[in-house]
């Protein structure tokens, strides 16, 4: 297999696909013999506590349909197993490779894993090529006036839209290139049980968003119980869609669904200036007194509060991997503000959990509802379930869904009193923020 001839390699990350690929179309238009190349990190899946995780089936099975397409182009897709750098030692000694081209990946653990891949790359002389692919802005692309980075949303997103060119979000014909792949004859994949894992009971969401529900997003997308937000999240997360593609089409038929597409792409530079996302982005909130308290926790996971909205979602989370977005709000609001339990192990859950687990929008979002977040709901503001419950849930269908036992003596009660809860929170809050405060100003006399 090794031919005379150089191989230039595409590495898959958070780009499962092989249409307007920006990273794959650069590699095919630019080298060709192109050999698309997968790794199952083991730097992250050592982590995950779960032998059976969606997130790891949805991956093997999207790998399954690239080979599928691969080999009727007459290519293969390898897929390793490993130590990224360990795993490119191997492939160095194996193959003539001259270039290597990804997408970029803004988060830390990817970051330190580029630097040390290139690193090796570079001395061998192999250039390390790698291309913005998830997002229209990234990085330093949409900052203040003065340089610095936006920490509000609204001023971000009006600078956003006021650099976005519409030839911004046109394709990357990557799939009109196919010709430019490596032939070869097919590489056997690894299966699930290879890896350590099992398989799930995973439901892929539908990878097309209707015209008819882009219209009525604005209208529908609080209602839990309807199928009006795009469940685009999971494929924008692996890259199985372009953001490009649904950047073009909220352009004609939504404005709302663009400031959605906005809102992470905002979370993602807040990550990338601040990349220290176990603390709180707000210092002064590190200092409130949380409660440890694992059997309340225990009962917020799952989804045993007495409170049917948060029960409904969270059980939705358990039984699919999912939770719709105004849901997640609640969820996030009644566990640090009701339980005063700290925004770091709600977190960790939805990242254990979550098919669509995105650190930036994961963190950006806890840290918003509990306050200590960059352009964060108050303190103060704190959700009451009841009321959200009549609002956007009204005739209980919702509930009923993830609940069916609501309404009779095996429902569980309310394990706190909002109103009770509520001014539990705000004193521990302000007390927490006042210390806070003290305490800054008696190191600036010293």
């Amino acid at each position: 297999m090794n031919g005379a001839r150089g191989i230039t390699v595409h590495w898959f990350r958070r780009d499962l696909r092989l249409e307007d690929n920006h990273g794959l179309f650069r590699a095919l238009s630019e080298h060709g013999n192109v050999q698309p190349l997968f790794i199952f990190d083991t730097g992250i899946l050592d982590k995950l506590e779960d032998r059976a995780d969606r997130r790891v089936d949805l991956i093997h099975r999207t790998l399954e349909d690239l080979q599928r397409r691969l080999v009727e182009r007459g290519s293969t897709l390898l897929v390793a197993h490993g130590s990224p750098v360990e795993v490119w030692k191997t492939l160095l000694d194996r193959y003539p490779i001259t270039a290597v081209t990804a997408n970029h990946d803004h988060e830390p653990y990817a970051q330190a894993r580029d630097k040390a891949v290139g690193e090796l790359l570079a001395g061998r002389g192999i250039p390390f090529r790698t291309f913005k692919d998830i997002s229209i802005f990234e990085r330093n692309e949409v900052v203040k006036d003065d340089g610095g980075p936006y920490t509000v949303y609204t001023p971000y997103m009006r600078k956003w839209k006021s650099l976005f060119h519409p030839s911004m979000a046109q394709a990357y014909p990557s799939e009109k290139h196919a010709e430019a792949f490596r032939r070869s004859d097919p590489e056997p994949m690894p299966s699930l049980q290879q890896i350590g894992f099992q398989p799930t009971d995973l439901v892929v969401p539908p990878m097309e968003v209707s015209d008819e529900l882009l219209r009525h997003y604005e209208r529908t997308r609080d209602l839990p119980a309807v199928a009006g937000t795009s469940r685009m999240s999971t494929h924008l997360r692996f890259g199985t869609v372009s953001v490009r593609a649904l950047v073009r089409r909220s352009l004609e038929l939504s404005p709302k669904y663009l400031n959605e597409l906005i809102w992470r792409e905002f979370f993602m530079q807040v990550l990338w200036h601040f990349p220290h996302p176990e603390k709180a982005f707000k210092p002064a909130y590190d200092r409130i007194a949380w409660r440890h308290d694992e059997q309340d926790l225990a009962r917020w996971t799952a989804g045993l509060t007495g409170y049917p909205l948060v029960d409904a979602g969270m059980r939705e989370l358990s039984a699919t991997g999912l939770m719709h977005n105004r849901v997640r709000m609640v969820v996030a609001s009644f566990l640090t503000k009701h339980l005063l339990i700290d925004w770091r192990m709600g977190e960790a859950w939805f990242a254990a959990k979550l098919l669509d687990f995105e650190l930036s929008s994961n963190n950006g979002g806890w840290q918003w509802a509990s306050g200590s977040g960059c352009d964060a709901a108050p303190y103060f503001r704190v959700f009451n379930p009841t009321l959200q419950l009549q609002r956007f849930d009204p005739a209980l269908t919702y509930v009923k869904r993830w609940v069916p036992e609501h309404g009779t003596v095996n429902y569980p009660r309310p394990m706190v009193v909002h109103e009770t809860a509520r001014a539990r929170a705000l004193a521990t809050f302000k007390e927490g923020l006042e210390r806070s405060t003290v305490t800054a100003a008696q190191q600036r006399m010293f």
